[in-house]
């Protein structure tokens, strides 16, 4: 993990573009989400960002333990690729499944989700939002990440979430900030 934490502290700084820089949660946002990801109700274990595998890992240590999987989605080849080195270095690819792809694309596959956490560009959070809410199960958790420090990009999607009476939704203050959904039990 130090390894992906000193390369995204290095494009923070190096002048690395918006799309290639790593742009990964900090350790304290990885240990939140496996406690989460580690307290679901049975259903799939999505990831819409990939990445470098970063949070991956994190949600990957949590689904061995409840002797489940991961599957990831991420859009850019390159981040894809690195994903993929990074689930063989560490011996995760046993409790990950990697989709090069679009998430929305691939969403109709899906049963009931259990546990998501979406971390991609903020102008499909909107979509993803619908798509993953409609498909949890009860009680499955759906958190998304940069709730604070992209309060303004986000602000519609974050409101949706705090009105819609399928989850309760509360904004954690915990690294940039994550919304945290729990879908209700009975009816849609």
């Amino acid at each position: 993990m130090s390894h992906l934490e000193d390369r995204d502290r290095l494009d923070r700084v190096d002048g690395t573009s918006h799309l290639e820089r790593l742009r990964q949660i900090p350790r304290d946002t990885g240990r939140f989400l496996a406690l989460l990801a580690a307290s679901a109700p049975p259903g799939a274990w999505i990831e819409i960002g990939t990445s470098a595998g970063y949070s991956s890992m994190w949600l990957a240590l949590a689904a061995r333990e409840r002797a489940t999987s991961l599957t990831t989605f991420e859009i850019l080849a390159v981040k894809a690729a690195l994903a993929a080195d990074t689930f063989s270095l560490t011996g995760l690819d046993d409790v990950v499944s990697l989709v090069h792809g679009d998430f929305l694309d691939h969403v109709s596959e899906l049963g009931d989700i259990g546990f998501c956490f979406l971390d991609a560009e903020k102008d499909v959070y909107d979509q993803c939002y619908d798509a993953v809410v409609s498909r949890l199960a009860p009680g499955g958790l759906l958190v998304a990440d940069n709730a604070i420090s992209h309060e303004i990009d986000l602000r519609p999607v974050i409101e949706k979430a705090l009105d819609d009476p399928r989850v309760d939704a509360v904004v954690v203050p915990i690294g940039k900030g994550e919304l945290l959904c729990r879908r209700k039990s009975g009816p849609a």
